[in-house]
């Protein structure tokens, strides 16, 4: 078992690693729910879980049963998978189911999933009667390395992805690496570019072990695989330590290839034609070869990036997406970036692999020649 604190003064909490912690829920979880009250108390009420229903089918048992075996009862609050749960409509259901079950400030909600169910439980605690408590049970590889650490949370509205949101930390982060079992191999992929992602803006060392041992990582081997999400969450809690709320750059960081793979997944409507990882590994040649562009990097090291995505199963070509845009499109939704200030737009770059900085001199109508010359290659 790992834990790993992420250092946040009165709102720190610690990020647990174990297998088979599902199994074994409520010996883990009792201290996040015990304000429910066990069975035969004359206030119980249900411990509340939001899941989508996917992983309500394949952990709903498991978990009722062990928080049965201890006295407590479960109550569910199911979304269907994808990004169209993270909207207003379903914000506004789950919100009002939470206020119909008592739900008090004192309270934690679970949010079982992938980053879709963790963002949007997230947001409704953030608002809900200013502020209720929650805990994270990712249970893809994505969400365990990047989304479930760092209390971003956030809803998506036809102007943007994330665009309405709220910093909200978790109480706790429960991670059971056996939850990846029954991972698609291409949910797999998407969540490994943000294990990658560490290596590349800030781990030189990390980056080359990826390189060895990534097909472990990839074939769940459980010590590569432990290894992995371990390294990228101290990755993780040690630059949200440093700067939770983005204000003084270094989180920036943590979105590298997310400005070049977020105009990728507007393009494509935020579909499951291009799933967010799958656009964060994109991002990241785009933004190690246009680093090369600038004369901050070498070809070569980006072409190290590229085949260490495709080692993973990774597209590593914008060309191949079939795009019928040009550059100027793209552009154009980074133009809504929320992270867009003044008319200008911060660029992840890299200075060599392990050491990525934010360059706030990128000329924007350079960036559409620069993908226009990406489309029309490969």
């Amino acid at each position: 078992m790992h834990v790993i604190p992420v250092e946040l003064g009165g709102r720190s909490y610690d990020v647990t690693i174990d297998h088979g912690l599902l199994s074994d829920f409520a010996r883990v979880a009792e201290p996040f729910f015990k304000s429910y009250s066990a069975a035969g108390s004359t206030s119980q009420r249900a411990v509340p879980f939001v899941a989508d229903t996917a992983t309500k089918r394949i952990y709903g048992d498991a978990i009722e049963g062990s928080l049965q075996s201890a006295g407590f009862a479960a109550d569910w609050f199911v979304v269907e998978p994808g990004e169209g749960a993270k909207g207003w409509a379903v914000l506004e259901k789950l919100t009002n189911w939470l206020l119909e079950l008592g739900i008090e400030r004192g309270d934690n909600v679970f949010a079982l999933g992938g980053g879709v169910v963790g963002d949007l439980t997230g947001f409704a605690c953030s608002v809900l009667k200013r502020g209720c408590g929650f805990v994270q049970i990712p249970t893809t590889l994505l969400a365990q390395v990047d989304s479930s650490v760092g209390g971003k949370t956030a809803i998506n509205t036809g102007a943007g992805k994330n665009l309405i949101g709220a910093f909200h930390q978790p109480n706790a982060v429960l991670i059971d690496p056996e939850t990846l079992a029954t991972l698609p191999p291409r949910e797999m992929g998407a969540g490994y570019a943000e294990v990658l992602k560490y290596g590349l803006l800030g781990d030189a060392e990390f980056f080359d072990w990826l390189e060895a041992n990534g097909a472990k990582v990839i074939a769940r081997e459980p010590e590569a695989l432990t290894h992995a999400i371990a390294t990228s969450i101290r990755a993780k809690a040690r630059i949200v330590a440093e700067d939770e709320r983005e204000l003084s750059g270094r989180r920036a960081l943590l979105n590298l290839g997310h400005t070049f793979g977020h105009a990728l997944e507007a393009e494509t409507g935020f579909s499951q034609e291009l799933l967010h990882g799958e656009g964060v590994a994109l991002g990241m040649v785009l933004a190690a070869r246009y680093s090369a562009r600038r004369g901050h990097f070498s070809m070569a090291d980006a072409d190290r990036a590229k085949r260490a995505l495709e080692n993973a199963g990774l597209r590593s070509e914008i060309s191949e997406l079939g795009l019928s845009c040009g550059g100027a499109k793209l552009v154009d939704h980074m133009r809504h970036d929320k992270k867009m200030a003044g008319g200008t737009l911060p660029f992840l770059l890299l200075n060599a692999i392990g050491e990525a900085f934010v360059a706030r001199d990128v000329d924007l109508a350079d960036v559409a020649v620069f993908l226009d010359e990406q489309l029309a290659a490969g």
